[in-house]
């Protein structure tokens, strides 16, 4: 069998050829630049990096000499990440944000005390200070599992404890105005809002849905990219179900997305209408994710048990659902109202 012709694309070349091996050449400030690095896909990505940071005059990461920095270490989370399917968008944004602190650092140099010093400054909560100290310990997993470094200092940051938070969720009442003005200001994204709240989707998961995962015979959908990295089925209700067929269009294809995003660089950003909206209803302290919360918390209020909410959301574990189980109608009650009665004596009956 022939093998397939690989078009060229500037600024990478296969070295031996027919090895699977990928080198980027560029130039920075007049010198000739070559790195080897792995597949053709990560090297289209590490091409791009490296020409992105020559134009904002971001110092290229030392190679030499076993001194890795730690931008170049970043590099190979991200790869990591993309092919692992993990949170890529979110890493991506959090990558940026350590190549202009410590990017240019040597990796190998820094230690548990200048990421603790950082994090502490950079960081405004505990939940954040922890995705980050995630992130930088998934940076060096890699590393050291690559061979680039031996030890991984993020592992010796402490974690910082957290919060349970207010999980906020809309009433009846205010989904009902919510509803109302998101159909009178944006009634073209009326449908994404159900649908959200209905079956309780991560932002993520919902604006990468295609029409070749919806079966609405069946009346669900087939996640295969989720926050966790494992497939799963969500099933629609009837609200859900009509929300999704206003979206259907003539000569529809699989790979269509069902929610179009918006702008040039094709974000799926919805506060553009949905925070005026909020405004509108004068509902504060809620965000698109809280549609989550609703979701769960609705079913919750119905009588759905803990695991029936694990599954219905995607939770990785159940104590991610036991944060709903208050809302149930046999919490309604007070839990020592429940005994009331139990020590009195009975009486006899002839």
């Amino acid at each position: 069998m022939a093998r397939r012709e690989v078009k060229p694309v500037r600024g990478i070349f296969e070295r031996p050829k027919g090895s699977g091996l990928w080198w980027i050449n560029f130039y920075q400030d007049g010198k000739q630049h070559r790195e080897k690095v792995g597949a053709r896909s990560a090297a289209i990505d590490l091409y791009r990096i490296r020409k992105a940071d020559a134009r904002r005059g971001i110092k290229l990461p030392d190679l030499r000499n076993g001194k890795v920095t730690l931008s170049a270490l970043i590099d190979g989370a991200l790869e990591f990440a993309r092919t692992h399917n993990k949170s890529v968008r979110d890493y991506e944004c959090k990558a940026r944000i350590l190549r202009e602190a410590m990017g240019t650092r040597i990796a190998s140099e820094i230690t548990p005390q200048d990421i603790d010093r950082w994090l502490s400054k950079r960081c405004k909560t505990s939940a954040t200070v922890n995705r980050y100290r995630a992130f930088l310990s998934l940076i060096y997993r890699e590393a050291i599992r690559n061979g680039k470094v031996d030890v991984n200092p993020a592992r010796l940051v402490r974690q910082r404890k957290e919060g349970t938070g207010r999980l906020r969720f809309l009433s009846r009442e205010e989904f009902d105005r919510l509803h109302a003005i998101i159909a009178q200001r944006f009634p073209e994204h009326l449908a994404e809002f159900v649908v959200s709240i209905h079956t309780g989707m991560r932002l993520s998961e919902q604006y990468s849905l295609t029409w070749g995962q919806v079966n609405l015979n069946r009346r669900s959908v087939e996640l295969t990219k989720t926050k966790n990295g494992s497939a799963r089925t969500v099933h629609l209700n009837a609200d859900a179900v009509a929300a999704i067929e206003s979206k259907k269009m003539p000569r529809q294809r699989p790979t269509d997305p069902v929610f179009p995003r918006e702008g040039s660089k094709g974000r799926f950003d919805t506060r553009s209408w949905f925070q005026p909206c909020l405004a509108d209803a004068k509902i504060t302290g809620y965000v698109w994710h809280s549609n989550r919360h609703t979701f769960c918390s609705w079913l919750a209020m119905v009588g759905a048990s803990i695991k029936e909410i694990q599954e219905a959301a995607g939770h990785k574990t159940i104590t991610m659902s036991a944060r709903y189980s208050h809302l149930s109608p046999e919490h309604q009650l007070s839990v020592v109202e429940r005994i009331a009665g139990a020590g009195q004596p009975r009486t006899s009956t002839e």
